[in-house]
């Protein structure tokens, strides 16, 4: 992929200004981001029932790799802004760390959905299911497929590239890691086989959920359809996190374009199919799981709502 900024762009102080405004409302964004997640990720650890259940380790999880996959993006998105040459070793290390936490996270957000849907349609069996072992186990899981494609594009990348090159210095993107056309061919069906596989799940686990809610009881009734409802938020997720392996072949139809409308859409890009789909798991569970809401406020102000609570009980008392 050929850098955000040319010669020609650093010579046009119009065109470089809004290239700066962009990257600083990257900035913004993903300052955020990360906020908003550190202090869930505190929240999750502040609380043992938490980093006891099944679900909310696996949000955790998906905020931990969301976390580092933006960070690394938005590093090498500032790199190549700045037309920052490194050196390759460090540079294929990160592009194989981002491509893992790429992968990770669709994977991650599957799991989540089998999780609703053993303890939706077998709620006896939920406990037994979602113990310690089995957690550690699905987590190996996750981490082990998420690492084929990752692993496969590293090994192909050192078997095809002198050993010279890995001694120089380079832009460093995705593509410097694809020397050869069947490198991306390759991990393009990995991740096709991939997205096949976890698109039937969801819909497998969506469907069970929804025969569940028909059945159940009014009392229960709520919760189905809550889980429903996630069910299908992670769906919305997973669509949005392989988009970005779409997105490279749209990009490149506006690259002979004007350089801004290129520039323009690769930065829309990123903030609808990078920052957006790693901003909905903390609306999913930190904003409308009430439990979890409740801590999270809590630390959110940093304790005042319990002094406010007592300011406001010691007043009535007063005045009653």
């Amino acid at each position: 992929m050929p850098s955000l900024v040319n010669n020609s762009i650093l010579m046009d102080p119009l065109m470089y200004s809004l290239l700066l405004h962009k990257l600083v409302l990257v900035q913004v964004l993903v300052g955020v981001f990360l906020y908003v997640n550190c202090l869930i990720i505190f929240t999750f650890l502040k609380k043992e029932m938490f980093r006891e259940d099944t679900r909310y380790i696996l949000f955790a999880q998906t905020l931990f790799v969301d976390s580092a996959f933006l960070v690394i993006c938005d590093l090498l998105l500032i790199f190549k802004h700045y037309q920052y040459r490194m050196h390759i070793i460090p540079c294929i290390l990160i592009c194989t760390a981002a491509a893992l936490f790429t992968d990770c996270t669709p994977l991650t957000l599957v799991a989540m959905c089998l999780e609703r849907y053993v303890a939706i349609c077998m709620p006896l069996r939920h406990a037994d299911i979602s113990t310690k072992r089995t957690r550690f186990l699905g987590i190996i899981i996750i981490w082990g497929i998420s690492s084929i494609s990752p692993l496969f594009t590293f090994l192909a990348y050192l078997s095809v590239v002198p050993p010279s090159t890995l001694f120089s210095y380079d832009y460093c993107t995705m593509e410097v890691m694809y020397k050869e056309e069947w490198q991306a061919q390759t991990r393009f069906i990995i991740l096709l086989i991939l997205f096949i596989f976890m698109i039937f799940i969801v819909v497998f686990t969506y469907i069970k959920i929804m025969i569940a809610a028909r059945a159940a009881s009014s009392s229960k009734n709520k919760s189905t359809n809550k889980s429903r409802r996630t069910v299908m938020l992670h769906a919305f997720q997973l669509f949005l996190c392989i988009m970005p392996f779409i997105c490279t072949y749209i990009e490149m139809a506006f690259w002979n374009n004007d350089f801004m409308v290129f520039i323009n859409v690769k930065y829309s890009f990123f903030i609808i199919f990078y920052i957006v789909p790693r901003c909905l798991s903390p609306l999913i569970y930190g904003m409308r799981d009430e439990k979890f809401f409740l801590v999270l406020r809590h630390y959110a102000v940093w304790g005042f709502d319990n002094y406010l609570q007592t300011l406001l009980i010691n007043y009535k008392k007063n005045i009653t």
